[in-house]
């Protein structure tokens, strides 16, 4: 049994569901500071939106290191406790 899921899945699967199809309509308004990142690189000409683009992948690092070690040991537990 998964610890992370429980023994009640089929709940989990709906509740995942349910917050996927309310936070859908939010998209249009987390989708705004991308144009605000992409007027700023206009304004700062080639060399500042290099240097933007190096910054937002330099903070997005942390985050997508951190999300794939916990992918890979969420996976590590759910294969040992297959076997």
């Amino acid at each position: 049994m998964c610890l992370i899921l429980g023994s009640d899945y089929p709940t989990m699967k709906r509740f995942f569901a349910l917050l996927i199809l309310l936070t859908l309509p939010l998209s249009k308004l987390w989708a705004q500071g991308c144009s605000v990142c992409a007027q700023t690189a206009n304004q700062l000409g080639e060399k500042g939106a290099d240097g933007l683009n190096i910054g937002i992948l330099y903070l997005a690092m942390l985050p997508i290191t951190f999300i794939s070690i916990l992918g890979f040991v969420w996976w590590k537990y759910n294969r040992r406790v297959k076997s």
